[in-house]
């Protein structure tokens, strides 16, 4: 992992994405934020989401349900489907991207190894309710992600940097803070960046 350049950390295999997100989802750091807005949208505690991997990124979510059925969200990776799905509420006509079912027969789903990707372990001590944690943790995420674009830090100062901060009793103590306003998640998100300003410009 030390050995990873940014270059080699923009070249997604299977997505065409930004710089931001791409460096998002090299760190698992995307997951962390996918798991979080589930919990927020669909009121499921974080006990019963769990994170797959798949690397054709043909699988994008999976539902068990209490009768023992599951369903799969599955489509090619292409950005052009979520986007349109979230502007047309998936009627959008997008003929030219058609799904190859031959990829379905091998899906190759596997647990996040969490040495390779320790942002995960973030996830363990999520707080149920809605915190300022997670202002303080997306903010946190970006400050290091602009770092790391900028060449000032390796990969692996990336996410030893965020997980470290991450733990810092300042920030751990937003768990027990509920959010409240809008002004209060700018306040959280300004005085974290001012915090990392000062120390790590």
């Amino acid at each position: 992992m030390s050995k990873i350049s940014l270059k080699d950390t923009l070249k997604h295999p299977n997505w065409s994405m930004g710089k931001k997100i791409t460096v998002d989802s090299a760190t698992m750091m995307n997951k962390v934020f996918e798991v979080i807005e589930a919990k927020n949208i669909f009121g499921i505690k974080y006990d019963k989401i769990d994170i797959l991997t798949h690397p054709k990124s043909y699988i994008h979510a999976i539902v068990e349900f209490k009768n023992g059925m599951i369903k799969l969200l599955a489509h090619k990776p292409d950005m052009k489907i979520p986007i349109s799905n979230s502007i047309l509420n998936n009627k959008a006509n997008i003929s030219n991207i058609k799904l190859n079912l031959n990829i379905l027969n091998n899906l190759e789903l596997k647990k996040i190894d969490a040495i390779h990707f320790p942002l995960i372990k973030i996830l363990k001590n999520m707080p149920n309710v809605n915190s300022l944690y997670e202002t303080a943790l997306v903010t946190i995420n970006d400050y290091f992600v602009h770092k790391y674009l900028e060449n000032k830090i390796n990969f692996i100062e990336l996410t030893n940097s965020i997980n470290k901060i991450a733990n810092k009793n300042y920030i751990l103590k937003l768990k027990s803070i509920k959010v409240s306003n809008l002004r209060q998640i700018y306040e959280v998100r300004d005085f974290v960046k001012l915090k990392l300003q000062n120390k790590y410009i």
